[in-house]
């Protein structure tokens, strides 16, 4: 049985710092990386990036942003 896809996050109200989300545009995966800070006023929030290593401030209406689970110590950078 398939699992229903996690939902969407709109706002960055519905996140907070700790949080591990999936930054995607037309399906292809842009960033991946634990919350380090909301910015309600500005509807933004900061990660850091797996991949890279660094910040990025994330909008969530310009990307489908999803919450997924934490990964396994051993994968972190």
């Amino acid at each position: 049985m398939k699992e229903s896809p996690a939902p969407r996050i709109t706002s960055c109200r519905d996140l907070a710092a700790g949080d591990v989300i999936e930054a995607r545009y037309n399906g292809l995966l842009y960033y991946s990386g634990k919350v380090t800070e909301t910015v309600p006023v500005l509807g933004m929030f900061w990660i850091l990036d797996f991949r890279t290593g660094t910040r990025r401030l994330v909008d969530p209406l310009a990307f489908e942003v999803v919450r997924v689970p934490q990964p396994a110590p051993d994968m972190l950078p």
